[in-house]
């Protein structure tokens, strides 16, 4: 298969979907461990469904790498033709507390990697009957609007939306939870969604204006981070920084350098 992003998200496509189908029939009985909190629940599902998007991703490209948030990282095979050698990150089950839960707000998360950037991505949200994705340079997509998703002008920051996340850790928690007593009074109001790839789509579908969150890992945000930088957002570390492993921020750029300078008033890049 070739490497051509939209041969790559078409193959995201059938991940999702085939992973979603494992998953959407939830058991009567939640197998329920914790990884690295109390609090951070993982479930036989989780496995489940990365195992299923393993499965069809490796039918069609064999000698790709996979990393994925249950099953770590899956190197190329000694000796595989690395001229179009692809990384997939994936998330099986973005936001597993809200699974858990029978919540709202969970996704499955597939994106795929080319010269260290991410080319094609796919955030399947099923509980909404959504799936976002995304090409790089053509453009951002949700199933249930048509045409190509596009940020309008953003409001003033004090009318802001803003949704945020919070670390699994205790004492970090705490930290985040200061950071956002201090926003919520210069904002128009915080949403806690409790899945990072449908925040990250909800900024390019225009039902947050920012999003910003410490404490992340690759497969978090991805996938996302290309639906809403498709979609117009500015995307990066919440220093400013290239985006990368531990924090992002999401916003129309018109909206991004004051949000910048506000969270960096508060302290929020060093919780």
């Amino acid at each position: 298969m070739s490497a051509e992003p939209a041969d790559l998200l078409s193959l995201a496509r059938r991940a999702a979907d085939a992973a979603v189908a494992t998953v959407r029939e939830r058991p009567s009985a939640l197998e329920v461990d914790t990884k690295s909190s109390s609090t951070d629940m993982v479930t036989q599902m989780d496995r489940a469904a990365e195992e299923t998007i393993r499965a069809v991703i490796l039918a069609d490209r064999p000698d790709d790498r996979i990393v994925g948030e249950e099953m770590g990282d899956r190197p190329p095979p000694t000796g595989a033709d690395d001229a179009d050698a692809v990384t997939w990150w994936i998330d099986p089950i973005d936001g597993t507390t809200n699974y858990v839960y029978d919540h709202p707000g969970w996704n499955v998360s597939i994106a795929a990697e080319l010269g260290g950037r991410t080319v094609a991505a796919v955030v399947a949200d099923p509980t909404h009957g959504r799936t976002y994705s995304a090409v790089r340079g053509g453009g951002a997509e949700v199933s249930d609007r048509p045409g190509l998703l596009r940020l309008v002008d953003p409001p003033p920051l004090s009318h802001a939306l803003v949704a945020t996340g919070f670390s699994y850790d205790p004492a970090r928690r705490h930290r985040q939870g200061l950071v956002v007593a201090e926003l919520l009074p210069r904002v128009r109001d915080i949403r806690r969604m409790g899945a990072a790839a449908l925040d990250l789509c909800s900024v390019a579908a225009g039902r947050v204006d920012v999003y910003f969150e410490v404490g992340l890992s690759p497969w978090d945000i991805a996938a996302g981070s290309l639906v809403a930088e498709e979609a117009g957002a500015r995307v990066a570390a919440i220093d400013g920084g290239p985006l990368g492993t531990g924090s992002v921020l999401a916003a129309h750029p018109a909206l991004f350098d004051e949000v910048i300078g506000l969270l960096d008033e508060l302290g929020a890049a060093s919780v």
